[in-house]
């Protein structure tokens, strides 16, 4: 498959400040992929680069096989983005925003418009300084969608969405997606990312410093373990415990010890073997506590 992004060393530095450094990224065409990252981790930065808003620092980066920089106006043809926080003349009404959006690209555009503003139930007669954040962020999506693209890039897509309207953009997303489009989206919602994206990548402090399918994320050696036993057994149930190699973060709760697990499930069930167990749980983390353990 063709990449519909990649960079190679692509870094951005702002002076004390942090920005991105050195990151190496291939997105697949085809691929809804989420970019995850707190609040200030690298990824508008990113964003921002790919659509060539600001110049990196080094580094090269790649859209639709296209060079950012040299082909801009050739990228930007093919692209629909939205950023975290749109904002538009508060004068314009939506109607004429949405119509500015597609004239600026010399496109008649009013079919698919429509289409999505009922989808999303968007109000064209109001002016912009009247809408809700959640108002303006469904006036950005049609703005993103209505020509579309094959590239679609979203910064914190569904902030200020009610969960209905969530669902419905996220439908959109999908139906685009199965049509051939690439779905790049920047979130800090795990859950997002774990029920839609293919693939995903976590950047940190600037760097990016894990691409893996979602699927794979969750994949790993670390379990989450629930034991409960009568409260005079602990102190037994503890000594068996601390033979058991990688052992960490261990609370107690009445009868419940609660801790997670690195090694081999065969040695935790075989220092459990003859316990009077009152209730186990094994589980696999979430992913928001996979998340958590590239950010400790």
């Amino acid at each position: 498959m063709t990449c519909a992004i990649e960079t190679r060393n692509l870094t951005k530095n702002y002076g004390g400040n942090r920005g991105i450094r050195n990151v190496n990224l291939v997105v697949e065409e085809g691929d809804i992929f989420g970019y995850l990252g707190p609040n200030g981790a690298g990824k508008s930065t990113s964003i921002r680069c790919l659509l060539g808003m600001i110049h990196p620092s080094s580094g090269e980066a790649y859209v639709l096989g296209k060079q950012v920089g040299r082909e801009q106006t050739e990228i930007l043809k093919c692209t629909g983005y939205m950023p975290s926080e749109a904002f538009f003349y508060p004068s314009m009404s939506v109607d004429e925003v949405i119509r500015y959006a597609a004239k600026v690209r010399g496109l008649d555009c009013s079919g698919e418009a429509n289409r999505l503003c009922d989808r999303l139930e968007v109000d064209r007669k109001k002016k912009i300084g009247q809408l809700s954040l959640g108002n303006r962020k469904k006036v950005g999506i049609v703005c993103a969608l209505q020509h579309k693209p094959d590239l679609i890039i979203m910064d914190e897509p569904t902030s200020g969405l009610d969960p209905l309207m969530q669902e419905a953009f996220f439908a959109l997303l999908m139906e685009r997606n199965r049509e051939g489009a690439t779905c790049f989206l920047s979130s800090h919602v795990l859950q997002e990312v774990k029920r839609y994206c293919r693939n995903a990548g976590i950047i940190r402090d600037g760097e990016l410093i894990k691409v893996e399918s979602v699927e794979n994320l969750t994949k790993t050696s670390l379990r989450r373990v629930k034991v409960a036993v009568p409260e005079a057994l602990q102190g037994r149930l503890l000594e068996r415990l601390a033979g058991v190699e990688g052992m960490s973060e261990m609370t107690r709760r009445g009868v419940e010890i609660s801790f997670s697990c690195r090694g081999e499930t065969k040695r935790l069930l075989e220092a459990l073997d003859g316990l009077e167990i009152e209730d186990l749980l094994i589980a696999e983390p979430s992913l928001e506590e996979v998340f958590l353990h590239f950010y400790d």
